[in-house]
């Protein structure tokens, strides 16, 4: 039996995960994430990391940096299924002490829907290319 809390939507968990990265709260962020070992995380700058000790170890090194983060995200983007949600966000991230904001970061996070809630199972987050227009609102959404 799983103490593990249970998300009731993939929104809830997505919730979780920046509230765990900001307060750099390694279980809770674990938390959220799907035990299955073929989970995904890249991290900007950085190469894939499959798998739950590797995925959890990435969040350890980082929380132990001792670099408290702010995370506010944006110009969520929704595709989902009765079992998945892919969430595309733009990420702003403040770093605390640091008067000057931080470049924008594009992320994707894939939730699974299984028999304990919704879980992560796959976060990738990368620098926003440098376009004045990519922040608006009113901007079109490109697909390839």
């Amino acid at each position: 039996m799983s103490n593990k809390p249970t998300f009731t939507s993939a929104a809830e968990a997505e919730a979780a995960f920046y509230e765990a990265l900001a307060r750099s709260d390694l279980d809770a962020m674990m938390a959220v994430w799907s035990e299955d070992e073929e989970v995904v995380c890249v991290h900007p700058d950085n190469p894939r990391l499959v798998g739950l000790a590797s995925v959890r170890e990435s969040w350890r090194q980082l929380f132990t940096g001792k670099v408290k983060l702010s995370v506010r995200t944006s110009h969520r983007v929704v595709t989902a299924t009765m079992q998945l949600e892919v969430h595309s966000v733009i990420e702003h991230i403040a770093v605390e002490g640091e008067k000057r904001l931080q470049p924008p970061m594009v992320a994707t996070n894939v939730y699974m829907r299984g028999a304990l809630g919704w879980r992560l199972v796959m976060h990738h987050a990368s620098a926003a290319p440098e376009n004045p227009h990519a922040a608006r609102p009113d901007a079109p959404r490109i697909v390839h």
